[in-house]
């Protein structure tokens, strides 16, 4: 069993590769010429269930029968902001950069006079096979603060304080971060499913 993975982002290959060493873990750009795909769901799983369509109907018939397409759609929700920015979280910002995201994402808690806020992030992987269609979903609760701390990770990693530490995302090490993230999470659940199709 094959596994494309559907995008170039080196830092969700290196987490998914790193969680389902069993398998043949391919990016989007080894297999096809990279495209854009309208994100225009209105949750997690819908977004990623487009994106992982997407990406198999582009494939040829051979491929198809070769490949399962997995696709990832996250994003961390903001108790403060009304659980913004969701799914609009990696194009927040007009310039829909990390370094803007979370510049727009302080801003507007400074506005309200808050240094931090509840939140949490979600996950969701997207499964697209020529038998195959499902998702799994992983959460990560903790809190948004107005400080970012860290070099590591990405995203809002470095605002983002998980649950029963003291440390930001960005503070931790990879395998730290690995260990409890919201996407490790659900690709734990999707290795069992994709390990229980593997053995049929």
């Amino acid at each position: 069993m094959k596994i494309l993975l559907a995008s170039s982002n080196s830092h969700k290959l290196k987490e998914l590769k790193a969680l389902l060493k069993n398998f043949e873990i391919y990016a989007f750009h080894e297999v096809l010429t990279p495209f854009e795909i309208e994100e225009n769901g209105t949750s997690f799983k819908q977004n990623a269930m487009i994106k992982a369509k997407a990406v198999f109907e582009a494939l040829d018939e051979r491929q198809k029968k070769e490949f399962i397409v997995l696709s990832d759609d996250s994003g961390v929700c903001v108790e403060a902001l009304n659980n913004a920015p969701g799914i609009y979280s990696a194009r927040f910002s007009p310039e829909k950069t990390d370094l803007a995201n979370n510049a727009l994402l302080i801003k507007k808690l400074k506005d309200l006079n808050l240094q931090e806020s509840k939140a949490y992030y979600v996950a969701c992987i997207a499964a697209k096979g020529d038998l195959v269609e499902f998702c799994t979903h992983g959460y990560l609760h903790g809190k948004i603060i107005t400080s970012p701390k860290g070099e590591n990770g990405f995203g809002y990693d470095p605002l983002f304080i998980p649950k029963n530490y003291d440390k930001t995302l960005a503070e931790l090490k990879f395998d730290e971060k690995a260990q409890i993230s919201h996407r490790s999470k659900a690709l734990e659940y999707m290795r069992i499913c994709l390990q229980t199709i593997k053995e049929k």
